[in-house]
């Protein structure tokens, strides 16, 4: 009876090692990206330099912040992004003080954005160290500043707005790498165009970007 309690507890003991073994979390990365690129395909409800019927159609334009992310050996991980984009819904090579039908009404404008998003990713054990590509999606703040020179109320607006997009991450070292990115941001908030009546969101562009990736 004894040998047979012996042997129930080994057997026991070497299961649990065996559980544990593979219940063990797969190694998993931090990523710290430092990334600058370009805001385009812009839309808004918002006064800009660029009239049309419908929304605001803008230009492109510099944008630049960075992210802090865990990504797991699997397909999962989280990030937290910012970015910003100055003189956002100005129109290039019009001063302020121009006159004219052409003449610009933005004095001064900004767009930050601040995001927590979900990626899924290629496993590490497809790809190994060369390029993973991803899917990234989530929700987060869209500021837009604009002060006029015309006789309106500036715009100092903080929206709930959500993003989706996709990229890739390639290694060129143990701790460092490259990352390129196509995102595509848009407010949930929704208010009239006057010239149409129609609702559309107050805000929405594309941000490409590229990044140099430090991993601990």
């Amino acid at each position: 009876m004894i040998a047979i309690l012996r042997a129930g507890r080994a057997t026991t003991a070497a299961l649990v090692v065996v559980l544990c073994g593979l219940a063990a979390p797969a190694r998993a990365d931090y990523l710290f990206t430092p990334f600058i690129g370009g805001a385009f395909g812009g839309r808004t409800v918002f006064h800009t330099d660029q009239p049309s019927e419908s929304t605001e159609s803008l230009g492109t334009h510099v944008i630049f912040g960075g992210s802090a992310g865990w990504l797991s050996s699997g397909i999962l991980g989280v990030e937290g992004d910012f970015a910003y984009a100055p003189h956002f819904f100005e129109r290039g090579g019009l001063p302020p003080s121009a006159t004219g039908p052409a003449a610009s009404i933005v004095l001064a404008s900004t767009v930050a954005t601040v995001s927590g998003s979900v990626i899924v990713a290629t496993p590490l054990r497809v790809t190994g160290y060369s390029l993973r590509p991803y899917l990234i999606g989530g929700l987060g703040l869209i500021h837009t500043g604009i002060t006029y020179t015309a006789i309106l109320d500036p715009v100092d607006d903080n929206s709930l707005g959500m993003n989706l997009g996709a990229g890739a991450i390639g290694l060129l070292s143990p701790r460092t790498g490259l990352r390129f990115e196509l995102r595509h941001f848009r407010t949930l908030s929704r208010d009239a165009i006057e010239t149409t009546g129609e609702r559309d969101a107050r805000l929405s562009f594309w941000r490409v970007t590229f990044g140099v990736i430090i991993k601990r």
